[in-house]
């Protein structure tokens, strides 16, 4: 991310087309990304484990017991389909950052978006046939490309869209709730027939075949529900990419203590709203009150419009907290992993099929020891950042992405060692 209210210079010696480096960055920003980074890779550990595609493309209810029971509830209540949000906001918010610099320097700013679009789709489609079917990066990439059409827009349009958005997917979501039980009945007996048809081979293939027969399997069986799905899981994404584009275009982020009043409405406000979704959703998810076959569809609809509200809630609640310089130099570590977000994003999910596919532990983790080795590997790669951005500008991909790009390589290390400030930055 960018912080371009330090960097307005002359047109004339702004037209070489560079990436922004150095204390142009909002370190803010970086953390809040890295702790997004941190929630989703708390949320695919399952998926790289065990069978979750196939229990969730069929609707088959996961049943935990002693602590993984309690720990995948409060996964429901306060994780899912809160982070991936987060980060599409951010997603809105460099789309601006981006196309405002550029526009900046004169440079043609539809071509430079559209070569970093398919350089991410490049990247997503790789990340989702070669490695894991969870890929987030090619549905960016797809739905980025409409972001084009709103750049010159009112935010009040933004948000009116995104709101609108928002309620075609979770009414959606809510049709469900008032289909009649026989119907929802003989669709889940259906469900669970071809689950039970389906859960053997698909295990047996992650535990024992070789590399090239599992992505020729995953091809038909995951990669083909997941590209017929595209449409819908657009939506939201898209939505929370225009919340951030209006708050890229309203200066948020660019000048925080201006806005303070404004992000501590926001916080109130979201926490306030969250309540009774996160309330409501714990019923369900507890069994308190009983919708029977309509359980799982309201869980569903709970926890999109609870993602939604703890999402800004989160994003308003780190800013205001990073205010004060302690939590700044606490959180520091978490910001260069937050700078390096596409390596540390697919490097999780190279170290998770090593670990569950390539050493055969697939489907014989638990909930909880593979959240402990989620705190491991992001551990690891929080020291591995913070070590890397002091003698590089970018992490591996990032260069890879910002070479392609700018149709040119970018000098990858540091000219010179220099303190950054959490106020300031650290180089890209």
């Amino acid at each position: 991310m960018y912080n371009y209210s330090n960097s307005c210079k002359g047109r004339g010696e702004s037209m070489n087309s560079s990436p922004v480096l150095g204390k142009d960055r909002i370190i803010i920003i970086d953390v809040i990304r890295g702790f997004a980074l941190f929630g989703i890779f708390l949320v695919n550990m399952p998926s790289f484990h065990s069978p979750y595609f196939m229990k969730s493309l069929y609707g088959i209810e996961s049943h935990f017991t002693g602590v993984d029971y309690w720990l995948d509830v409060f996964f429901a209540l306060f994780v899912d389909m809160k982070f991936f949000t987060i980060f599409s906001f951010l997603f809105g918010i460099g789309f601006y950052i981006f196309m405002s610099r550029a526009e900046e320097k004169g440079q043609r700013i539809k071509r430079l978006y559209l070569r970093r679009i398919l350089a991410l789709l490049l990247f997503g489609i790789v990340h989702l046939i070669a490695l894991w079917f969870g890929d987030i990066l090619h549905t960016y990439a797809v739905a980025g490309v409409f972001l084009i059409f709103f750049y010159k827009r009112k935010i009040k349009t933004m948000i009116i869209w995104g709101f609108s958005l928002l309620f075609v997917i979770n009414a959606l979501f809510g049709l469900t709730l008032i289909l009649p039980d026989f119907i929802l009945q003989e669709m889940q007996a259906d469900s669970n027939i071809q689950y039970n048809q389906s859960i053997d081979e698909y295990i047996d293939v992650y535990e024992n075949a070789g590399y090239a027969e599992w992505v020729s399997y995953r091809l038909g069986t995951e990669i083909s529900t997941i590209a017929l799905n595209l449409f819908t899981a657009i939506i939201p994404v898209f939505a929370m990419f225009l919340f951030g584009l209006a708050a890229g275009k309203a200066g948020i982020f660019r000048d925080v203590v201006k806005h303070l009043p404004f992000l501590k409405k926001i916080r109130l406000v979201s926490f306030l709203l969250s309540i009774p979704f996160v309330v409501i959703l714990a019923l369900f998810l507890l069994d308190i009150v009983d919708l029977g076959i309509k359980k799982q569809f309201a869980v569903q609809l709970f926890t999109s419009l609870s993602g939604a509200s703890l999402c800004i809630f989160y994003i308003s609640a780190l800013t205001l907290l990073l205010q004060k310089e302690s939590w700044q130099r606490r959180l520091r570590s978490l910001g260069s992993t937050g700078q390096m977000a596409l390596t540390n994003y697919l490097s999780q999910t190279i170290i998770s099929v090593i670990i569950f596919v390539g050493f055969g532990l697939y489907g014989n983790v638990s909930l909880l020891t593979g959240t402990l080795i989620c705190f491991v590997i992001f551990a690891v790669q929080m020291a591995f950042s913070t070590f890397w951005l002091k003698k590089f500008r970018f992490g591996p991909f990032e260069w890879l992405w910002r070479s392609f790009t700018y149709g040119k390589f970018q000098p990858m290390r540091k000219a010179g060692n220099s303190k950054n400030m959490m106020n300031h930055t650290t180089p890209m």
